[in-house]
């Protein structure tokens, strides 16, 4: 420890005095040098190698300062020597820099005449760039300028060659590219207001004048030609418009826009030809299909006329089948079928000897309308850009068609084939909607509204007919169903049956009358019975004759089905009862009054053996022949099998229902046991229901 602070203290005292040979007097009295931190610094200098090297030796700062110029002058005087030594490859490096700088020089200069020979290269292609520019806009307007004359040129100048084709040429392809030419000079002339002030053409619209006149002149007589083409006979216009005039369409556009007096000529011109043409075609259809035209109804083949007071005079130039078709429809639906067909071909048909109810020829000839009025329609406005001209073409062949409505309507007293009319009208209707095609829009509403009407009051006829029909006249003796009936059911059943897909209220209001007047017909023809049974009889005859026509026409009868198999039901269960009672009545009288007593009650007049014994003895005796009876009583007096088998297993079920509540009863009566020998066992009344079952 001792030598440890020895050496401490050796350094500080060292240290002191390496300090203390430092000149600090003029330091301190300088005002620009502040000793302050100096003791810091020289701690911080006691652990750097260099000072503790110089410390540790014992060296003074000055001398170690000169030591230090010492070794400097040594390395100067070295560096002398070196340089002396060097001194022929410093005269060789100062030579060949003194060389590169002439040549760098020269290369200056050369520089120096490049730069200014490019200024003068690059103000002459400034000058060349605006040269060409000038040039360019020069050129442009030069072209616009060329351009805008070669047009005006070419709008009118008038070629030989355009002269002669219009002069002498044929109407063709050629000719009516040479019109396009001619018109786009014309519409020039007029619409340029530049060209109007030009002289050259004051000198070639005289030309222009002369080439327009005489082609609305050639175009005209051409076009007059093949309008008189349209009149030969057996033409066929559709292929004649298509194949041949719509060739020619831009005629029609060059008068419009340069010869309009011309085109209005043309145009009413055709409007006349074939407001003629079509009138013959369709007045001569008419008649053809007329001799074709099957007379189905008169005003005496109504539902409630008697058939014997019809002249046999009248009726003598129709076959009978023809006679059901007035009230069923029959095989008369299958023209709604049909209607995309093509139309009659009359000649063909009349050559085969073949007659049509009306409503077939009312297809053919409207089919046969709207296919040409849609052809018309289209052509007018495809060749002459008008649709309002198709109404003054077609008024002819209206006017023919309506001529013709009108003799056949107010003689129409066939309601099936108005209605079947009507709807053939409505399926018209929805194709021309299909084609898009408005032109028969208002034809086909006013046909629609015509025969509307008159159905309704064919429709009416009928119902008065049921109405105010003689009772007397029309009453046969007969239980089966009556011929009125028949009529009535047939003719409902083709009236829902074309009301399906339509859903006509007023038809089914109508309907609805006519049942409520069958119902008092019905009524009132069994009332000329003089018994009750038999007036049951037809009524129940009657009425499943109507349900099974109406089952027939098909599964829509709705209301009127409904209530007629409600009554069918009633007179039924009035029927069962009339026949049970004809053949069981102190069976039913005793089941009905006293089969429900109860003998323990103690009644005031009970039931005895004596009084059911005679009922059972009875039944048993004869019920086996009874039931035969009523089985033949059915079969007889019912025209329908089903509806007799139906009846027949009511009755009997009945019947069975009859003797079972005596049998209870017989069980409750004291001493009841004693007739079970003369009861006969319900198995036994079972097996003889189900052997007149299976006779059916």
């Amino acid at each position: 420890m001792a030598e440890v602070a020895g050496d401490a203290s050796k350094s500080f005292l060292d240290l002191g005095s390496f300090v203390g040979d430092l000149n600090v007097d003029d330091e301190t009295a300088s005002d620009d040098i502040s000793l302050e931190g100096l003791e810091e610094e020289l701690q911080e200098c006691q652990t750097d190698d260099v000072v503790a090297n110089i410390l540790s030796k014992g060296t003074t700062l000055r001398e170690h300062t000169k030591g230090v110029e010492n070794n400097l002058r040594q390395v100067e005087l070295d560096s002398i020597q070196d340089y002396i030594k060097e001194s022929d490859n410093l005269v060789s490096l100062h030579d060949q820099i003194r060389d590169c700088d002439m040549i760098l020089s020269q290369m200056e200069t050369l520089l120096s005449g490049f730069q200014e020979e490019i200024g003068s290269i690059s103000s002459d292609i400034k000058i060349l760039q605006e040269q060409s520019l000038d040039m360019g806009l020069r050129l442009k307007n030069r072209k616009v300028a060329e351009s805008k004359l070669a047009k005006f040129v070419e709008d009118i100048i008038v070629p030989p060659r355009m002269i002669d084709i219009i002069v002498d040429g044929e109407v063709n392809e050629e000719y009516m590219r040479t019109l396009e030419i001619l018109s786009k000079k014309l519409k020039c002339a007029d619409a340029d207001p530049t060209v109007k002030t030009s002289k050259a053409l004051k000198d070639v619209q005289p030309e222009l004048e002369r080439l327009r006149q005489k082609a609305v002149s050639k175009v005209f007589d051409f076009m007059v030609q093949k309008l008189y083409a349209l009149r030969k006979p057996k033409t066929n216009i559709q292929i004649l418009q298509q194949s041949v005039l719509l060739k020619y369409k831009y005629i029609l556009s060059f008068l419009k826009e340069h010869g309009k007096e011309v085109y209005l000529e043309v145009r009413a011109a055709y409007i006349d030809t074939m407001n003629k043409v079509l009138s013959a075609q369709f007045r001569a259809y008419i008649q053809a299909l007329e001799k074709l035209q099957l007379d189905i109804a008169t005003s005496n083949d109504l539902i409630g006329v008697e058939t014997r007071s019809t002249s046999l005079f009248l009726r003598g130039r129709e076959p009978l089948k023809n006679r059901s078709a007035v009230f069923a429809l029959g095989e008369r639906i299958n023209i709604l079928k049909e209607i995309d067909e093509p139309p009659l071909i009359p000649h063909i048909a009349e050559a085969s000897s073949k007659k049509y109810p009306y409503e077939v020829l009312f297809r053919s000839l409207h089919k046969l309308l709207m296919d040409t009025a849609s052809s018309e329609y289209l052509f007018c406005d495809d060749f002459y850009g008008e649709q309002t001209m198709f109404y003054d073409i077609f008024a002819g062949p209206l006017s023919v068609i309506d001529e013709h409505f009108g003799t056949i309507l107010p003689n129409s007293f066939d309601a099936i084939g108005l209605m079947l009319m009507i709807r053939i009208i409505h399926q018209h209707q929805l194709v021309m909607s299909r084609r898009r095609i408005p032109c028969m829009d208002s034809y086909l509403d006013k046909v629609n509204i015509a025969l509307w009407p008159r159905f309704k009051m064919v429709f009416d006829l009928h119902l008065h007919s049921l109405r105010n029909a003689n009772i007397r006249t029309l009453w046969e003796d007969d239980v089966r169903p009556h011929y009125v009936i028949r009529r009535y059911a047939e003719f409902t059943a083709s009236l829902i049956h074309l009301n399906v897909e339509y859903g006509d209220g007023q038809l089914d209001l109508n309907l609805e009358r006519l049942r409520m007047a069958v119902d008092d017909l019905l009524v009132k023809l069994a009332q000329m019975f003089a018994k009750q049974k038999l007036q049951t009889v037809f009524l129940i005859n009657n009425y499943d004759m109507i349900i099974s026509v109406l089952k027939e026409a098909g599964p829509d009868g709705g209301k009127i089905q409904q209530h007629f198999e409600e009554l069918l039901k009633n007179y039924t269960a009035i029927f069962v009862e009339e026949l049970l009672l004809e053949h069981f009545s102190d069976l039913i009288k005793f089941v009905k009054t006293r089969g429900a007593e109860d003998p323990s009650t103690g009644t005031e007049r009970p039931i005895t053996i004596a009084e059911v014994e005679l009922i059972v003895k009875d039944f048993a005796s004869r019920w086996k022949a009874a039931i035969e009876l009523m089985h033949n009583d059915v079969i007889t007096s019912f025209s329908n099998f089903l509806c007799g088998m139906d009846i027949l297993r009511a009755a009997l079920t009945q019947l069975l229902l009859y003797y079972t509540r005596l049998s209870d009863c017989i069980k409750r009566i004291n001493g009841g046991s004693n007739l079970n020998k003369d009861l006969v066992s319900i198995s036994s009344i079972m097996y003889e229901i189900r052997k007149f079952s299976r006779t059916f």
